[in-house]
């Protein structure tokens, strides 16, 4: 019986490194190629790549050039985290309750802080000093340092972050810095060559070469740092490892084309294959952090079908093997719907891209903004269709979201629907889909699936309702109160929230 080899989805920022060096000579030798067969014979998937002499216009490719424009925009970070680490004891010790004393009154409190040091990557992408990298990398940090690649260091400032595509901003003080210019991940082919940069395994600079072997990947890695994902990776074979994470991936023109963020690795290095986060998505999410300090998430208001659905799961659902992403829902009164998409259709291309899957479909519309108009093609009973849908928020507006009192619950919030609130006998309210660990709800005893119908004895149906109740109650306690389904009676928590902050 032959044993399974699992495979883990690793991040590539790293605390800790055990380096094993490997040596290879790669020979590239420059040569032209001629078809010998009748032309007129070629089969047309062929033909674009001959030129009008019949012979290949493949020649060499030299790396020198783009890793020379890419290693000084490159930089080190280092991070420091502040944990309390205890020596296992209980934190009350069991002598207090016979004799009324602590014996840690004595010899002090044994439990110490021990800092969490970590490493990554990053890329400079302005001359003032705003860098590039992963959230994974700076997540949690109390102190941000980075080391540009003729050992000048500083110290960082976090400028914002957006866990649920894994990126995010540093800042540090310094003028007539190198920086990359932003590609186009669209132009990005399967087959070309690619260069990853970074410091991995606590090394200095390391450049190394892969070509583009798939795209629109997903992994389900964000759902780690996120309860709403965004994920469409480019997946190489350039080596990365630990402490690449947040450096650049980049053409051989020396262009970013994405941010280096995972590897899918059986043994935690680098094993054949490494993932990026397509620039397209970076320069948009990291223009929204910088200009409105958190990105402007623009949402088709749809539920599609999983990639990785079985065959008995397709079935059910009626989904056949045609390329592209099936609706299963359609959110009341969201974008989709007012533009006539309904359960059932199959999308096919946004704005003239072709989309062969939901990740593919997540990487387009994340590189648009609420407001913005995307022309939507999709099957409906074998017929072909398009429409016009202006993109919303969250909230099911166009309006410009900045950091509000929502982004500090830590929750993945919707507005019920009719139907599911028609159901319970109430007029609507805001289902609390997901907690995230760090955020203010995970401090009330709420669970997942709570419907929140009023702030303060005040009605909320909508997000917009929801998000003024919460503002106008300034920083006096909030009440909130709704109902579980499925379960008896209203439940209350009480919940503070400093809005001076």
């Amino acid at each position: 019986m032959k044993a399974r080899q699992a495979l883990a989805i690793i991040l590539l920022s790293g605390s800790t490194a055990v380096a094993t060096l490997w040596g290879y000579n790669h020979f590239m030798v420059p040569k032209t190629y001629t078809y010998s067969q009748d032309s007129s014979k070629i089969p047309v998937n062929y033909a674009k790549f001959f030129n009008g002499e019949n012979k290949f216009s493949g020649g060499p490719v030299d790396f020198t050039d783009a890793a020379s424009i890419a290693i000084p925009a490159t930089v080190h970070i280092k991070t420091k985290t502040n944990r309390i680490a205890s020596n296992n004891l209980p934190r009350k010790n069991p002598f207090s309750d016979l004799f009324g004393i602590d014996p840690d009154d004595f010899f002090g409190d044994r439990s110490r802080s021990m800092p969490e040091m970590a490493s990554g990557s990053g890329v400079i992408i302005s001359e003032d000093g705003y860098i590039v990298t992963n959230n994974h990398v700076i997540d949690g940090a109390d102190e941000v340092a980075v080391t540009l690649s003729n050992k000048k260091s500083f110290k960082a400032k976090i400028v914002a972050t957006d866990p649920s595509s894994d990126l995010a901003v540093v800042k540090i003080d310094a003028k007539g810095l190198p920086f990359l210019l932003y590609g186009n991940s669209d132009d990005v082919k399967i087959g070309q060559w690619v260069l990853a940069v970074g410091y991995p395994l606590y090394l200095e600079t390391t450049v190394t070469a892969g070509i583009v072997s798939a795209k629109g990947r997903s992994l389900d890695i964000n759902t780690r740092q996120s309860k709403s994902p965004i994920e469409s990776f480019i997946q190489t074979d350039a080596a990365v490892n630990p402490g690449n994470s947040g450096g650049p991936l980049i053409n051989t023109e020396g262009k970013l084309v994405g941010i280096n963020s995972a590897i899918a690795s059986p043994t935690g290095s680098y094993a054949g294959y490494s993932f990026t986060i397509p620039v397209n998505i970076v320069k948009k999410i990291v223009g929204d952090l910088m200009k409105y300090g958190t990105p402007q998430r623009a949402y088709l208001g749809i539920q599609y079908a999983k990639d990785n659905l079985s065959d008995e799961a397709k079935k059910q659902a009626g989904i056949n093997d045609e390329e592209g992403v099936y609706v299963m829902e359609v959110t009341p009164n969201g974008a989709a719907a007012e533009s006539g998409i309904k359960k059932g259709d199959l999308i096919t291309k946004l704005n003239g891209v072709i989309i062969n899957n939901g990740a593919e479909m997540v990487g387009q519309i994340a590189t648009y903004r609420p407001g913005d108009k995307v022309l939507v093609n999709y099957k409906r009973e074998g017929k072909e269709y398009s429409t016009n849908i202006i993109l919303r928020n969250n909230s099911g507006t166009t309006d410009v979201v900045k950091n509000s009192v929502l982004d500090k619950l830590g929750a993945e919030l919707v507005p019920l629907g009719k139907k599911d609130a028609g159901s319970l006998g109430i007029k609507g309210g805001i289902l609390v889909k997901g907690i995230d660990e760090k955020g203010l709800f995970s401090k009330t005893k709420m669970e997942e699936g709570f419907i929140i119908l009023k702030v303060n004895g005040e009605e909320v149906t909508t997000m917009d309702e929801f998000r003024k109740a919460l503002e106008s109650a300034g920083n006096a306690s909030i009440k909130l109160e709704g109902v579980y389904p499925n379960y008896e009676g209203a439940f209350t928590y009480p919940l503070r929230i400093n809005n001076d902050e």
